[in-house]
């Protein structure tokens, strides 16, 4: 036959027509060929088939021979050749990865020699380039902490990044998001034909949060979000994958004097926010928590002002003064000597006591207070009065002898009027 031969025992038995090719006397012995008998046959159906091929045709055929650096296919009477490296747009490292013996395929004319009667065959050709396409499917067959190793065709790989995951910013490792064997779906980002290597990503398959981020989250506008990591000067939340914000440590409580977040909320923890500000460039939202409700220090303004007397309880006690609770939930402030009772010793934590306004500041959200100063005000008081007192006692002691002078003139006035009122009369009679 014209094809290979892998089984001979079929022939045994089989009554065929040969060709007399040679007749050896010596050895009494005769060569002959079925082969050559439809060789000639063949020949003519080459021709005809060699005669109708085109560039760019596709053919189905069967796997005749494989070889370490092709596979030849039978389309019919004539013999094509797929080179290894037309197999797939992979690598190849041997074709039996790809084909198998007498397996049917569809291949794709890619060249012809008339003369030598050549074949070129191609089977990647088929299908499309894989980096010629945006968007690529495999399979996931590696997996690191930095990213996932995609095999989108044999032999040809790419790398999803872990940045390239999501729209988040959070560090988070690869295998949060899928796992081998895993069927992916990815874009393209970058590639190189010479070196062979590619990056993929796969949050290019979702819209972009931060695109329309204006429209989304006005602001002034309010939402849940989910606590994700604390710093001393505030809060990171995420209100969804891929937007973030910051809460400012000043921004969580219009009362409470917040040395950690940690004081107020906790990691995993919802918390409704207010968008404040807006940082398309950085990709980060300007939160505020207190924002959602009323500034209660328009009200505090009326309600401790200045030289008003308020009860609070000292609730910490600093080095440089005490933290004082007083109504509505706000805190005041007090130095050392404003602590200092009347009996002379220092007000302890947890006391209870009256206390002074004398400072108020709205804008700083400060109030001073003082304790001492009330009995020191009442003892300036007192002082004032007893002053008075006293300079009203001088004085009346001043103006009782100029009464008597005047009383005794105001005598010796009357008895000169009588005396002269008595010579009168005596003058006439």
């Amino acid at each position: 036959d014209v094809k290979p031969i892998r089984d001979y025992d079929i022939f045994v038995g089989k009554t065929m027509e040969f060709k007399i090719v040679k007749i050896n006397q010596d050895y009494k012995n005769v060569v002959v060929s079925h082969k050559a008998l439809i060789e000639a046959e063949l020949e003519a159906q080459k021709q005809e088939i060699i005669g109708r091929l085109e560039k760019g045709q596709v053919l189905e055929g069967t796997v005749k021979n494989i070889t370490s650096y092709g596979v030849f296919i039978d389309l019919g009477g004539v013999d094509g050749l797929i080179h290894i490296t037309d197999l797939s747009w992979g690598r190849v490292n041997d074709p039996k990865e790809i084909v198998e013996l007498d397996q049917k395929i569809n291949v794709v004319i890619l060249d012809f020699d008339n003369e030598k009667k050549r074949i070129a065959l191609g089977l990647k050709q088929l299908t499309p380039h894989p980096w010629d396409a945006d968007h690529v499917k495999g399979k996931v067959v590696v997996m690191a902490d930095y990213g996932a190793f995609v095999e989108i065709a044999p032999g040809v790989e790419g790398l999803i990044h872990v940045s390239e995951m999501s729209w988040s910013q959070h560090l988070r490792s690869a295998q949060d998001f899928m796992k081998v064997g895993d069927e992916v779906e990815a874009v393209i980002l970058t590639l190189d034909r010479e070196e062979r290597k590619m990056s993929l990503g796969i949050k290019q398959l979702k819209d972009d949060p931060w695109e329309n981020i204006e429209e989304r989250y006005p602001i002034g506008s309010k939402h849940t979000a989910k606590v994700r990591n604390f710093t001393n000067f505030g809060v990171f939340v995420e209100i969804e994958e891929g937007v973030d914000g910051l809460i400012h440590i000043s921004d969580l409580s219009w009362t409470k004097k917040i040395k950690h977040p940690s004081e107020f909320t906790q990691i995993g923890a919802e918390i409704e926010v207010c968008v404040l500000e807006i940082d398309k460039t950085n990709r980060r939202l300007s939160l505020g928590h207190k924002q959602l409700e009323e500034n209660p220090w328009d009200v505090f303004e009326t309600v401790f002002t200045q030289d008003s007397v308020h009860e609070g309880t000292i609730v910490e006690m600093l080095d440089k003064g005490a933290v004082i609770q007083l109504e509505y939930g706000v805190e005041g402030f007090a130095t050392p000597k404003h602590l200092v009772k009347e009996d002379g010793s220092q007000a302890q934590l947890n006391e209870k006591l009256q206390f002074k306004v004398i400072e108020f500041n709205k804008e700083s959200k400060r109030i001073i207070l003082s304790h001492s100063r009330i009995y020191e005000d009442a003892q300036r008081a007192e002082a004032r009065e007893a002053k008075k007192a006293t300079k009203r006692t001088a004085t009346r002691k001043e103006e009782a002898p100029a009464i008597q002078n005047q009383a005794a003139s105001t005598t010796l006035g009357d008895l000169d009027a009588l005396a002269a009122l008595k010579a009168k009369m005596q003058s006439g009679e």
